[in-house]
């Protein structure tokens, strides 16, 4: 006779189990945007670094591509309720563009082609907790997922890692950007269900 534990669903289940609070997950990879899709050929694309004085850094596409590049497999998860495991990505950790940045802040905007903005710590894009991005899943990414480089911020909600990414803009104080001007939260934690201003 065969032994049976009590619950045990296989693998969907045990999946189910790391998610944060109020999570689902999918298959697929839902697209959300603010606005219209970017369509950015990466002859045209540059990232810039931006200090509180002014001064300015910036990189090309060649410049990304000649810069240590790591492969990255993290969960992700949406504000939407939806969560994503195990997505595989390519990029560059976002340590690697302030390294030579002489700056006293401590918060970051982030910045789009289409004019999106989202702010960050500086410390949560550190210590490669954070990745520019330019391929998912073993080929380059869409433009519809924010290719073709978009910020990777696993550890927050989603709208955080924001697509089409062309910049940072160095903070000493904190400012809210896109979505948390319209009442998200301002951090966006998913195991502390960060989703809306006062959660």
């Amino acid at each position: 006779m065969g032994i049976v534990t009590r619950g045990f669903g296989g693998r969907r289940q045990l999946e189910a189990a790391s998610l944060p609070p109020g999570q689902h997950l999918t298959d697929g990879f839902p697209v959300l945007t603010a606005g219209p899709t970017q369509y950015v050929d990466t002859g045209d694309w540059s990232l810039t670094v931006t200090t509180e004085t002014g001064e300015k850094q910036s990189w090309s596409w060649a410049d990304l591509m000649a810069m240590s590049i790591e492969d990255i497999e993290v969960d992700i998860h949406c504000v939407t309720r939806w969560s994503k495991l195990a997505t595989r990505w390519r990029g560059v950790p976002v340590d690697a563009f302030f390294e030579k940045v002489e700056s006293a802040a401590d918060y970051v905007m982030a910045h789009s082609y289409g004019g999106y903005t989202t702010n960050l710590p500086l410390e949560d894009l550190l210590d490669r907790r954070a990745w520019v991005a330019f391929e998912y899943d073993d080929g380059p990414l869409p433009a519809e997922h924010g290719g073709p480089v978009r910020l990777l911020v696993p550890h927050l909600y989603f709208w955080k890692s924001a697509k089409w990414l062309n910049g940072f803009t160095m903070m000493t104080g904190d400012e809210p950007g896109f979505w948390e001007g319209f009442g998200y939260h301002n951090y966006g934690d998913p195991w502390r269900e960060e989703r809306y201003d006062g959660d």
